[in-house]
């Protein structure tokens, strides 16, 4: 029912909306369309939780022989800007991979050997 055209809209917006939200965004590049990893980030506090993902994404990098760099975000600002709507965040090229969650470092490894593909 499109009682004062809400239902219309939402059904507008469902066909154009690719993440599910019905938000009416656009389709997103899937992670194999981006490319080599040229960036990796970990957004968080600076709790507990956001340096063991950050502690797991080094490793991963590591045991992967990446040549990046894996940076740890902790301005607020800067995290909001990202999208990340859960901390500790892991962001791949500009794109959030995981939010909320603590990764062990195979957990990460799989994530970024996915990407590429």
């Amino acid at each position: 029912m499109a009682l004062f055209g809400f239902g219309k809209k939402n059904e507008e917006n469902a066909s154009a909306c690719t993440c599910g939200c019905s938000c009416g965004c656009e389709a997103s590049p899937s992670p194999a369309a981006s490319g080599p990893i040229t960036s990796i980030r970990v957004l968080g506090s600076g709790c507990k939780n956001c340096h063991a993902l950050l502690e797991s994404t080094q490793e991963a990098v590591r045991t992967l022989g990446l040549p990046v760099q894996v940076e740890y975000v902790t301005d607020m600002r800067e995290i909001m800007a990202s999208g990340a709507m859960m901390m500790p965040a892991l962001e791949i090229n500009g794109r959030i991979a995981s939010g909320g969650r603590v990764l062990k470092a195979d957990q990460v490894a799989k994530l970024l050997t996915d990407w590429g593909k």
